[in-house]
């Protein structure tokens, strides 16, 4: 890879040539985000749930890519695996799964967007969802950066983006497994970088505020937290899914080179008030 200094500032951003592997890809901020992969020149992997019996599978973010590459007339490719990333036999064969499919059988960019929420006084807060959350939410994330690692490192070349959230500095209310996840997906980000700096593989994470998806739909719906969350944001508004294009391709590309173990806060400025 070239160093960015050789490189037009413009081209420092292109992912042409790149192999990115995503999970949580189905809807919301990881659909935007694999679009935005895609766009700017990666061949994406999406990772999916395998499809329960009797329902028909979430095609959208890949029909979508797949539409966009044809009408692009270009050598990318969009591939598809399926992985429950609850099963942990499932998460440690998914990395060499994807590199299977993707062309080079390299994987350059892996992006952990996929995440769970449960809710709950902590009072009442149940074993089994406070187990769900932290698995899916932290252990699958280590599972799979092991596994890229693993295969980046040797080859001094790579990018790894981690989903963290406003609770990597908050508390949150009645989320204490949620919380407990995305604070330590935060220390995870930064000692992987710790590790792994040095042989050209960043790694970093994208701190999400208060967004319009599917997780958020009780606080939505909830007239007195959502005037509440509102009046706080700095800039007026939640944040969309398609606000995440920009930093997601920046921490992508060349033009992240000598960015490590930060986390990216994109919030529309609630941790600056």
């Amino acid at each position: 890879m070239d160093p960015p200094s050789t490189l037009p500032a413009l081209d420092l951003f292109s992912l042409k040539g790149q192999n990115a592997l995503i999970t949580g890809a189905t809807r919301g901020i990881g659909a935007a985000c694999a679009l935005a992969l895609a766009e700017a020149g990666a061949s994406v992997c999406l990772v999916q749930r395998h499809p329960t019996p009797g329902s028909e599978p979430n095609l959208e973010t890949y029909n979508t890519i797949k539409a966009y590459l044809a009408d692009k007339g270009t050598d990318q490719v969009v591939e598809l695996v399926h992985c429950d990333l609850d099963k942990f036999d499932e998460v440690k064969a998914l990395f060499a799964q994807a590199l299977e499919v993707m062309p080079r059988k390299e994987i350059d960019i892996l992006v952990n967007c996929a995440g769970i929420q449960r809710r709950a006084p902590a009072v009442d807060f149940s074993e089994q969802d406070w187990d769900d959350v932290l698995n899916t939410n932290l252990k699958s994330v280590w599972l799979l950066a092991q596994s890229a690692g693993r295969h980046m490192v040797p080859r001094r070349h790579g990018k790894i983006i981690n989903f963290c959230s406003l609770l990597t500095f908050q508390g949150g209310l009645t989320v204490p497994a949620y919380a407990a996840a995305k604070g330590a997906l935060g220390q995870l980000t930064k000692a992987l970088a710790n590790e792994w700096s040095k042989e050209n593989v960043q790694v970093n994470a994208i701190c999400p505020g208060y967004i319009k998806t599917d997780m958020n739909e009780r606080l939505l719906a909830d007239a007195t937290r959502l005037r509440q969350i509102s009046e706080r944001i700095p800039a007026g508004r939640w944040g969309e899914p398609k606000d995440f294009a920009g930093p997601l391709v920046f921490l992508s590309s060349n033009a992240s080179q000598y960015v490590c173990g930060e986390l990216v806060v994109v919030d529309g400025g609630w941790m600056g008030r």
